[in-house]
């Protein structure tokens, strides 16, 4: 087993009710989701849509399954039955497949929208002009709620960068909750293993963490 159970306590009490911890279990083994549940970890996060239904097939039905990797509109309906959380929504279009199937499974799925906050060309993301586009166009979605923004940060050793690139991000956030009505923003997800003691400090009250928690991550089955 690979859980870092002492990492994970040390974790939890840093962050002290501050921000949520969503525990990044993509690649790892239903026996060790398990073990960390059993410490009371609830919010798990996963980047591929058939390994989270495998892994939602057999663990426990209260853990809160956060999809935090660029999900195509043709695998929501897999997902849509049970999803907490879809962090990293970047287009109308994946917006109104996840209304849909929300509507389809009688349920209103929680949603964030990804910004690109990263010097990176490759990172996904809207900016501030497709973001206010997206809120515009997304009024009549009633089966979706818009709760927050997620980001991620340059890969990038330079701390200055990356608190300037969360500070972004909470710029934006503190705008839209002020000028949109009728939206209940209440997330920044931002931060990882790397850098989630930096995004706390600009405002993050969301973090996803595995490698600290669960060891390097293994992408062979």
């Amino acid at each position: 087993m690979s859980v870092n159970t002492e990492k994970y306590k040390e974790i939890v009490a840093e962050l002290n009710g501050k921000a949520t911890l969503v525990a990044v279990s993509k690649t790892k083994p239903i026996e060790d989701i398990q073990a960390m549940y059993d410490l009371g970890q609830r919010d798990f996060g996963e980047n591929y849509v058939q390994e989270l239904v495998d892994k939602e097939a057999v663990l426990p039905k209260d853990i809160h399954w956060h999809f935090i990797g660029h999900l195509q509109s043709n695998k929501v309906k897999y997902i849509a039955p049970f999803v907490y959380l879809i962090h990293g929504v970047d287009s109308f279009n994946l917006l109104k497949e996840i209304n849909k199937q929300a509507a389809k499974n009688d349920r209103v799925i929680d949603c964030l929208l990804q910004i690109h906050i990263a010097q990176e060309e490759t990172k996904f993301g809207l900016d501030e002009k497709e973001l206010l586009e997206l809120i515009n166009q997304s009024h009549d979605l009633k089966n979706i709620r818009i709760v927050g923004l997620m980001g991620m940060a340059s890969f990038s050793t330079d701390e200055t960068l990356i608190r300037k690139e969360f500070s972004i991000l909470k710029q934006l956030f503190e705008q839209i909750k002020s000028s949109i009505i009728n939206y209940p923003l209440s997330i920044i997800s931002s931060g990882m293993s790397s850098d989630y003691k930096i995004a706390i400090g600009e405002g993050s009250n969301m973090v996803r963490i595995g490698s600290l928690l669960f060891g390097e991550r293994s992408y062979t089955k």
